[in-house]
């Protein structure tokens, strides 16, 4: 998105340039209008970056959460299995 903010930018400049009735005036206008452009192209890539950064982490928790999981249900399943052999051994008796 940034580059084709930018390349727009630079097609008007080249467009007014190439009719040969561009004026200073003209030509200042263009150019705010490339910074201005360019600028919402560095806020953008900014807010993509922290959403990015936003996101890592949250895969990074769930995975956290995940291994918690796992191990909390790995520790269930080993108290059934002992229960589940004291109760057959005090079934043999």
């Amino acid at each position: 998105m940034r580059n084709s903010v930018i390349k727009a930018s630079i097609l008007a400049l080249v467009v007014g340039l190439a009719g040969g009735c561009a004026t200073t005036e003209q030509i200042a206008e263009i150019k705010a209008m490339a910074e201005k452009a360019q600028s919402s192209a560095n806020a953008a890539q900014q807010r993509a970056d922290s959403a990015a950064s936003a996101a890592a982490e949250a895969m990074e928790a769930a995975r956290r959460a995940e291994s918690a999981a796992q191990a909390a249900q790995d520790c269930c399943n080993a108290q059934k299995d002992r229960l589940d052999k004291a109760i057959e051994g005090m079934m043999k008796k």
